[in-house]
């Protein structure tokens, strides 16, 4: 499925009604370049969760885990990952598939060996100042 958002109205509303098809256990990768709304679409995305505190890219702290109203949210910046072994050795990789989370991970392109195999990746696209064309594709189904 593609879909473009011409604000980020547009990019709320897509995460809401994406939100909707979310039941947990699922692995979402966002890829895009830098500032093409990867941490945007997951601010949404939390916010139909029903996670109300505010949700920051954990660049430096690789994952931030936040409380929804049925789900929990551990979102993951992989910008920084020069080496997957720094992942292995942290265990992070332990909260992918977890059945009451829903696991959002920007820049996965880093860890793509240590990714399972069922993901749903979104590619964003900067199509203007805040439009933009996202791609979804749900993969090993």
């Amino acid at each position: 499925m593609e879909k473009i958002c011409d604000n980020l109205n547009d990019t709320e509303k897509l995460a809401f009604e994406f939100a909707k098809t979310l039941c947990g256990g699922e692995v979402i990768t966002l890829t895009g370049d830098l500032g093409a709304g990867k941490t945007t679409f997951t601010q949404s995305l939390a916010k139909a969760l029903e996670i109300f505190e505010p949700v920051t890219s954990p660049t430096f702290t690789l994952m931030n885990e936040y409380q929804g109203k049925n789900l929990k949210l551990y979102h993951f910046d992989m910008y920084r990952i020069d080496d997957i072994d720094e992942i292995l050795e942290t265990g992070l990789t332990e909260y992918f598939g977890n059945n009451d989370a829903v696991c959002v991970i920007e820049w996965a392109e880093n860890i793509k060996p240590l990714l399972p195999k069922k993901l749903i990746k979104i590619t964003i696209e900067k199509l203007g100042e805040t439009k933009r064309n996202f791609k979804f594709e749900r993969i090993g189904e």
